[in-house]
């Protein structure tokens, strides 16, 4: 079988390294089974009925329609991690910046030039206004210990910062990895009263959205200085500019520049270059490429942000993949309509994500002239968003 796969933006050839000569990869890919996407937004754009998955290139997924890719049985998938080498990176320097006054200090050498033999003698008479702290002995709190979240902890320990985090729902590989000397924050509150400077690693969702607000500023230390590689909108314009102005806040570095922050005394404001190393974007690629791949031929789900985690071998027998409402019923249906074409269950899965579900039956065979009509049986069924037959 062809796959075609629809570019939204320019991808690493790095993805060839995934995908075999089955796969059709272009801008212009008719009809996709996929789409292959980093920072364009899928949003105001109609989703053809053929794709069945959507990979971004990246962690963040804002510029895909989330609910309405459910709504049409369309796996999402993300690529958390690919890029975290970079980003934290990014969070390191970004300290530096925050309190060295480092860009500054190199625009105004700048205004230098020309001065010949004086330059010397103007360098040591004037900078004394860039100077800034060191890292080492102050504390950093990390709100997100996931993959980047995870980095940044440790490295500041490795500069002699004190770590404090905060994440409720870390993984389980997160925390073996998190240095013993990072010490865990029960709340918010806490973490924002304790740190000299604050760096965020988070998703922007309806509990996060200016979770750096007016409130929060007021727990913080006068003169914290706080990063944002995460999301812009993870911080309230309104609030940090005021805070700014008062002194709560020393340096505010973010990664999303808008018009009301650019220019402002106290930020830092970077052009979204986080991720923007060669080896993200060729990881970043690589993961979304073999996600892609192992769900069009498999059905296997990895990373998604609106199905569950569907861990299967990959096919060898007849496989029904339905993505279907998690409401009571449908997974009786499903096993029911295998069984009245007189066919044999050799495995099943089942997993849940909120109002989603997926159901993966694998049969021991099933005869051509059953095949579309067992498939159009169960998307009659009740809830039924997509149904695919695989290993055929």
């Amino acid at each position: 079988m062809e796959y075609r796969i629809k570019t939204m933006n320019a991808i690493s050839p790095a993805i060839y390294t995934q995908l075999d000569a089955r796969y059709k990869v272009a801008a212009d890919a008719a009809h996709p089974h996929a789409v292959l996407v980093r920072s364009a937004s899928l949003h105001d754009a109609p989703i053809e009925d053929s794709v069945l998955c959507i990979a971004r290139a990246g962690a963040g997924y804002n510029n895909i329609p989330v609910d309405a890719c459910s709504e049409q049985g369309i796996c999402v998938f993300n690529t958390p991690g690919a890029n975290a080498n970079a980003v934290a990176e990014m969070v390191l320097c970004a300290m530096l910046l925050s309190c060295r006054d480092i860009a500054g200090g190199i625009q105004w050498a700048r205004t230098l030039k020309g001065q010949g033999d004086g330059v010397e003698k103007a360098v040591e008479k004037g900078k004394k206004q860039f100077v800034g702290p060191e890292l080492r002995g102050k504390t950093l709190g990390v709100v997100g210990l996931g993959a980047i979240g995870l980095l940044v902890a440790n490295a500041a320990v490795h500069l002699g910062m004190h770590v404090v985090g905060y994440d409720p729902t870390i993984s389980v590989e997160h925390a073996w990895k998190l240095s013993r000397q990072v010490r865990r924050e029960n709340s918010l509150d806490a973490l924002f009263s304790a740190c000299d400077f604050i760096t965020l690693h988070v998703p922007l969702n309806d509990n996060t959205r200016a979770m750096i607000g007016e409130r929060s500023l007021s727990l913080c230390r006068k003169g914290v200085r706080i990063m944002n590689f995460a999301r812009g909108g993870l911080v309230d314009d309104a609030a940090i500019i005021a805070a700014l102005g008062d002194g709560r806040v020393a340096c505010y570095v973010t990664d999303f520049p808008n018009d009301a922050l650019i220019g402002l005394p106290g930020v830092i404001a970077i052009p979204h270059l986080g991720a923007s190393t060669p080896e993200s974007e060729e990881n970043c690629a690589v993961m979304a490429a073999a996600q892609i791949r192992d769900y069009l031929e498999s059905g296997i789900i990895r990373n998604s942000v609106n199905l569950p985690a569907i861990d299967v071998a990959p096919v060898n027998k007849p496989r029904l993949l339905c993505i279907h409402e998690n409401v009571p019923n449908v997974l009786g249906s499903i096993t029911a309509a295998v069984a009245g074409f007189g066919l044999n269950i050799s495995d099943l899965v089942n997993r849940s994500r909120g109002a989603m579900a997926v159901s993966v039956v694998d049969m021991d065979e099933i005869h051509a002239r059953a095949q579309d009509s067992l498939c159009e049986k169960v998307r009659a069924i009740p809830g039924m968003k997509r149904v695919r037959l695989l290993g055929v």
